[in-house]
Protein backbone atom coordinates (compact mmCIF):
# COMPACT_ATOMS: atom_id res chain seq x y z
CA UNK A 1 0.00 0.00 0.00
CA UNK A 2 1.51 3.22 -1.25
CA UNK A 3 1.87 6.16 2.00
CA UNK A 4 0.34 9.30 2.14
CA UNK A 5 2.66 11.73 3.24
CA UNK A 6 1.94 15.46 4.54
CA UNK A 7 5.55 17.84 4.20
CA UNK A 8 5.21 21.45 5.75
CA UNK A 9 7.21 24.11 4.01
CA UNK A 10 6.88 22.74 0.67
CA UNK A 11 7.08 25.66 -1.96
CA UNK A 12 10.54 26.33 -1.66
CA UNK A 13 14.03 24.00 -1.25
CA UNK A 14 14.55 20.81 -0.21
CA UNK A 15 11.01 20.31 0.72
CA UNK A 16 9.80 21.46 -2.41
CA UNK A 17 12.32 18.75 -4.37
CA UNK A 18 11.47 15.98 -1.74
CA UNK A 19 7.81 16.19 -2.26
CA UNK A 20 8.06 16.24 -6.01
CA UNK A 21 10.58 13.44 -5.90
CA UNK A 22 8.38 11.29 -3.74
CA UNK A 23 5.16 12.09 -6.34
CA UNK A 24 7.38 10.31 -9.01
CA UNK A 25 8.21 7.92 -6.33
CA UNK A 26 3.86 7.07 -6.65
CA UNK A 27 3.49 8.62 -3.42
CA UNK A 28 0.34 10.69 -2.64
CA UNK A 29 2.07 13.82 -0.88
CA UNK A 30 -0.14 16.92 0.41
CA UNK A 31 2.69 19.76 0.06
CA UNK A 32 0.75 22.74 2.19
CA UNK A 33 3.09 26.01 1.58
CA UNK A 34 3.59 28.86 2.89
CA UNK A 35 2.39 32.07 0.49
CA UNK A 36 -0.58 31.92 -2.26
CA UNK A 37 2.48 32.86 -4.80
CA UNK A 38 3.94 29.71 -4.00
CA UNK A 39 0.81 27.58 -4.93
CA UNK A 40 0.93 28.61 -8.18
CA UNK A 41 4.53 27.72 -8.59
CA UNK A 42 4.68 24.28 -7.01
CA UNK A 43 1.77 23.71 -9.47
CA UNK A 44 3.50 24.74 -12.41
CA UNK A 45 6.43 22.62 -10.98
CA UNK A 46 4.32 19.45 -10.37
CA UNK A 47 3.03 20.07 -13.68
CA UNK A 48 6.23 20.37 -15.64
CA UNK A 49 7.51 17.11 -13.45
CA UNK A 50 4.24 15.42 -14.36
CA UNK A 51 3.19 14.33 -11.28
CA UNK A 52 0.25 15.33 -8.95
CA UNK A 53 0.76 17.20 -6.03
CA UNK A 54 -1.93 18.44 -3.34
CA UNK A 55 -1.07 21.98 -2.80
CA UNK A 56 -2.43 24.98 -0.68
CA UNK A 57 -1.59 27.19 1.30
CA UNK A 58 -0.89 26.54 4.95
CA UNK A 59 1.30 29.49 6.90
CA UNK A 60 1.79 27.25 10.31
CA UNK A 61 1.81 30.41 12.13
CA UNK A 62 -1.57 31.29 10.87
CA UNK A 63 -4.88 29.15 13.02
CA UNK A 64 -7.08 29.02 10.25
CA UNK A 65 -4.55 27.93 7.99
CA UNK A 66 -3.33 25.30 10.39
CA UNK A 67 -6.50 23.81 11.06
CA UNK A 68 -6.43 22.23 7.53
CA UNK A 69 -4.16 20.12 9.03
CA UNK A 70 -7.37 18.06 10.88
CA UNK A 71 -9.27 17.00 7.28
CA UNK A 72 -6.32 15.03 5.77
CA UNK A 73 -5.30 11.58 6.75
CA UNK A 74 -1.94 10.66 6.08
CA UNK A 75 1.04 8.03 7.50
CA UNK A 76 3.84 10.17 7.67
CA UNK A 77 4.09 13.94 8.44
CA UNK A 78 7.75 16.13 7.91
CA UNK A 79 7.25 19.11 9.78
CA UNK A 80 9.82 21.14 7.68
CA UNK A 81 8.58 24.60 7.38
CA UNK A 82 11.28 26.87 8.93
CA UNK A 83 12.39 30.84 8.80
CA UNK A 84 16.25 31.25 9.15
CA UNK A 85 18.17 34.43 10.22
CA UNK A 86 21.85 35.14 11.59
CA UNK A 87 23.62 37.48 13.43
CA UNK A 88 25.69 37.69 16.91
CA UNK A 89 22.99 36.50 19.85
CA UNK A 90 24.75 39.28 22.03
CA UNK A 91 22.92 41.86 19.66
CA UNK A 92 20.10 40.46 17.50
CA UNK A 93 17.21 42.06 18.08
CA UNK A 94 14.94 40.07 20.16
CA UNK A 95 11.49 40.88 17.73
CA UNK A 96 13.74 38.70 15.40
CA UNK A 97 14.63 36.02 17.68
CA UNK A 98 11.01 35.60 18.93
CA UNK A 99 9.92 35.35 15.29
CA UNK A 100 12.64 32.23 14.36
CA UNK A 101 11.23 30.38 17.56
CA UNK A 102 7.55 31.15 16.93
CA UNK A 103 8.09 29.34 13.51
CA UNK A 104 10.48 26.91 13.99
CA UNK A 105 9.51 25.88 17.28
CA UNK A 106 6.16 26.95 18.86
CA UNK A 107 3.79 26.63 15.80
CA UNK A 108 6.42 23.34 14.62
CA UNK A 109 5.21 21.71 17.56
CA UNK A 110 1.57 22.41 17.31
CA UNK A 111 1.71 21.17 13.47
CA UNK A 112 3.73 18.13 15.43
CA UNK A 113 0.59 17.85 18.09
CA UNK A 114 -1.60 17.29 14.93
CA UNK A 115 -0.19 14.80 13.57
CA UNK A 116 0.78 12.85 16.63
CA UNK A 117 -3.13 13.06 17.68
CA UNK A 118 -3.95 11.15 14.32
CA UNK A 119 -1.18 9.09 14.74
CA UNK A 120 -2.22 7.66 18.06
CA UNK A 121 -5.78 7.34 17.44
CA UNK A 122 -4.66 5.04 14.54
CA UNK A 123 -2.31 3.43 16.80
CA UNK A 124 0.50 4.08 14.03
CA UNK A 125 2.64 6.67 12.11
CA UNK A 126 5.41 8.31 12.13
CA UNK A 127 6.87 11.95 12.34
CA UNK A 128 9.73 13.43 11.13
CA UNK A 129 10.99 16.64 12.38
CA UNK A 130 13.51 18.27 9.78
CA UNK A 131 16.44 19.49 12.38
CA UNK A 132 20.26 20.71 10.41
CA UNK A 133 23.55 20.59 11.09
CA UNK A 134 22.96 23.03 13.47
CA UNK A 135 20.82 21.09 15.54
CA UNK A 136 24.23 19.68 17.42
CA UNK A 137 26.60 22.22 16.37
CA UNK A 138 27.44 26.02 16.87
CA UNK A 139 28.47 28.70 14.44
CA UNK A 140 28.85 32.13 15.68
CA UNK A 141 26.92 34.52 13.77
CA UNK A 142 24.04 31.66 13.02
CA UNK A 143 22.65 31.40 16.77
CA UNK A 144 19.35 32.71 16.32
CA UNK A 145 18.37 29.36 14.18
CA UNK A 146 20.50 27.29 15.71
CA UNK A 147 19.13 27.70 19.16
CA UNK A 148 16.16 27.24 17.42
CA UNK A 149 17.22 23.63 15.97
CA UNK A 150 18.83 22.37 18.81
CA UNK A 151 15.24 22.75 20.88
CA UNK A 152 13.70 20.46 17.89
CA UNK A 153 16.24 18.50 18.86
CA UNK A 154 15.30 17.97 21.94
CA UNK A 155 11.55 18.36 21.08
CA UNK A 156 12.11 15.03 18.69
CA UNK A 157 14.27 12.92 21.20
CA UNK A 158 11.66 13.74 24.33
CA UNK A 159 8.59 12.87 21.84
CA UNK A 160 10.02 9.98 20.75
CA UNK A 161 9.89 8.04 24.13
CA UNK A 162 6.64 9.61 24.89
CA UNK A 163 4.99 8.36 21.45
CA UNK A 164 7.09 5.05 21.30
CA UNK A 165 3.91 3.36 23.40
CA UNK A 166 1.56 4.41 20.77
CA UNK A 167 2.89 2.33 18.06
CA UNK A 168 4.33 6.29 16.31
CA UNK A 169 7.55 6.81 15.28
CA UNK A 170 9.97 9.76 15.62
CA UNK A 171 12.65 11.06 13.73
CA UNK A 172 15.03 14.02 12.48
CA UNK A 173 16.74 15.15 9.51
CA UNK A 174 19.61 17.18 10.01
CA UNK A 175 20.91 18.28 6.50
CA UNK A 176 24.63 20.05 6.04
CA UNK A 177 24.99 23.25 4.14
CA UNK A 178 22.88 22.72 0.92
CA UNK A 179 22.88 25.29 -1.67
CA UNK A 180 18.72 26.33 -1.76
CA UNK A 181 19.71 29.47 -0.80
CA UNK A 182 18.08 29.38 2.07
CA UNK A 183 21.77 29.83 3.91
CA UNK A 184 22.62 32.79 1.86
CA UNK A 185 18.82 34.82 2.84
CA UNK A 186 20.04 34.11 6.47
CA UNK A 187 23.22 35.45 6.08
CA UNK A 188 21.55 38.59 4.06
CA UNK A 189 19.18 39.20 6.74
CA UNK A 190 21.72 40.78 9.93
CA UNK A 191 22.82 43.42 7.16
CA UNK A 192 19.37 44.79 7.75
CA UNK A 193 19.77 45.75 11.65
CA UNK A 194 23.77 45.65 11.67
CA UNK A 195 25.07 49.04 12.56
CA UNK A 196 28.85 48.97 12.77
CA UNK A 197 28.38 52.35 14.90
CA UNK A 198 26.67 51.02 17.62
CA UNK A 199 27.15 47.07 17.56
CA UNK A 200 30.09 45.54 19.03
CA UNK A 201 30.67 42.60 16.75
CA UNK A 202 32.79 43.19 14.31
CA UNK A 203 31.84 43.74 10.93
CA UNK A 204 34.66 41.58 9.28
CA UNK A 205 34.60 38.78 11.59
CA UNK A 206 30.87 38.66 10.36
CA UNK A 207 31.67 39.01 7.03
CA UNK A 208 34.41 36.31 7.09
CA UNK A 209 32.28 33.51 8.98
CA UNK A 210 29.78 34.53 5.70
CA UNK A 211 32.09 33.43 3.20
CA UNK A 212 31.86 29.83 3.95
CA UNK A 213 28.83 30.02 2.19
CA UNK A 214 30.49 29.59 -0.99
CA UNK A 215 31.47 26.28 -0.53
CA UNK A 216 27.65 24.56 -0.36
CA UNK A 217 26.92 21.10 -1.14
CA UNK A 218 24.47 20.32 -4.24
CA UNK A 219 20.81 19.95 -3.02
CA UNK A 220 20.08 17.71 -5.47
CA UNK A 221 22.13 14.86 -3.16
CA UNK A 222 20.08 15.75 -0.16
CA UNK A 223 16.78 15.69 -1.55
CA UNK A 224 17.60 12.30 -3.08
CA UNK A 225 18.71 11.11 0.39
CA UNK A 226 15.03 12.39 1.78
CA UNK A 227 13.10 10.64 -0.51
CA UNK A 228 14.72 7.47 -0.04
CA UNK A 229 14.39 8.07 3.66
CA UNK A 230 11.21 9.22 4.35
CA UNK A 231 9.07 6.95 3.01
CA UNK A 232 11.21 3.92 5.09
CA UNK A 233 9.81 1.72 7.90
CA UNK A 234 12.95 1.85 9.70
CA UNK A 235 16.06 3.94 9.76
CA UNK A 236 17.88 5.96 12.01
CA UNK A 237 16.37 8.30 14.63
CA UNK A 238 18.58 10.85 13.08
CA UNK A 239 19.67 11.28 9.35
CA UNK A 240 22.44 13.18 9.03
CA UNK A 241 23.82 13.86 5.29
CA UNK A 242 26.52 13.79 3.91
CA UNK A 243 28.70 11.70 5.80
CA UNK A 244 31.49 14.30 6.71
CA UNK A 245 28.70 16.35 8.24
CA UNK A 246 27.59 13.71 10.21
CA UNK A 247 31.36 13.36 11.70
CA UNK A 248 31.83 16.66 12.05
CA UNK A 249 28.44 17.04 14.16
CA UNK A 250 29.97 13.86 16.82
CA UNK A 251 33.33 15.43 17.31
CA UNK A 252 31.74 18.45 17.77
CA UNK A 253 29.19 17.07 20.35
CA UNK A 254 32.53 14.83 22.33
CA UNK A 255 34.78 18.10 22.31
CA UNK A 256 32.49 20.16 24.82
CA UNK A 257 32.67 17.13 27.22
CA UNK A 258 36.07 18.20 28.04
CA UNK A 259 35.94 21.77 26.92
CA UNK A 260 37.11 24.40 30.04
CA UNK A 261 36.38 28.19 29.51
Amino acid sequence: MSKTIFITGAGSGLAKGTALGLAKKGYRVIAPVETAPQVTSLMEAAEAENVKLEIFKMDIKNPQDLAQMHDYDFDIFVANAAVNEGGPLGEVPMMNFRELFEVNVFSTLETAQIAARKFVEKGKGKIIFMSSMAGIMSTPYVGPYTATKHTIEAIAKTMRKELEEFGVQVATINPGAFDTGFNDRSAEAKWKWYDEKIHFTKKEDMEEADQALEDQYDAEDMIAKMVEVIPQDNHKFRTVYPQETEKQMKEEEAKHWDLEI
